[in-house]
């Protein structure tokens, strides 16, 4: 097991390297603006984080991104689990669910702007709405195939809500409260930057429209390695170890 575990993470090294030294050769044969060597990235990457400018505006978009994550799973996760276990209510609000769903998230945030202006409630609003449908289309689908056995079993040994809810209800649906936050993840990155790019002063998607106006690549590259960083630090750091956790009771 460990020695297949080490495999897999020099592959893996193996694989960064492949993908740097192609992009080193790729810069190198067309000496171009447009593609800046590595090291001019990391140099850039530096300097942008020495200088405190990087380190801001991230963290500006990470306030968002928790804000809205947090606000779109806790109200997604409790309407899909009404949805999901009451038929009426999901036969009305099917419909709803389906034109939110398809509403382009651009068209959501200029909306958003126009109501309610350019201020951070409405930008955050504006990344809940694009968010929350999917929320809870994956947790409805999760409540309808909880086991009814279970549930039964559970109501006839008088264990209570909570208990019902933290041994019978969480573990079945936890796989898919996971689908739903790591997806979320990589959709919320998405609109979060086009809410700031049209409404903010501040935060990564408005350094990546002043760094597209004065066409430099190499700040543009090194704001997207910061991203990549910020996910493999949730990836690993948080969601892996919940997932581990919260995935004992199968052992």
């Amino acid at each position: 097991m460990i020695a297949q575990a080490f495999g897999q993470r020099t592959l893996a090294a193996l694989s960064l390297l492949t993908l740097f030294a192609a992009w080193h050769v790729a810069a190198l044969l067309l000496e171009s603006r447009t593609l800046p060597l590595p090291a001019t990235v990391a140099a850039t990457f530096w300097q942008a984080c020495a200088s405190g400018e990087l380190p801001y505006h991230l963290g500006m978009t990470l306030l968002r991104l928790l804000a809205s994550f947090s606000i779109a799973m806790v109200l997604g996760c409790a309407i899909g689990v009404a949805l999901g276990r009451h038929a009426g209510l999901n036969a009305f609000f099917d419909n709803w669910l389906l034109i939110f769903l398809n509403v382009p998230a651009l068209v959501t945030i200029i909306l958003c702007y126009v109501w309610f202006g350019l201020d951070e409630s409405a930008a955050i609003l504006a990344v809940v709405i694009n968010k929350l449908p999917n929320v809870i289309v994956t947790i409805r689908e999760g409540a309808r195939s909880l086991d009814q056995d279970l549930l039964e079993m559970a109501e006839s040994y008088r264990l209570g809500k909570w208990k019902t809810l933290r041994h019978v209800i969480w573990p079945q649906l936890y796989p898919f409260v996971m689908g739903a936050t790591r997806s979320g993840l990589a959709l919320i990155w998405k609109i979060i930057l086009v809410v700031e790019l049209l409404g903010r002063s501040n935060g990564m998607g408005y350094q990546l429209h002043v760094f597209f106006q004065l066409f430099d690549v190499a700040s543009l590259l090194a704001y997207t390695v910061a991203f990549i960083i910020v996910i493999q630090i949730i990836e690993t750091g948080l969601l892996k170890p919940l997932e581990r956790k919260a995935q004992r009771w199968r052992r």
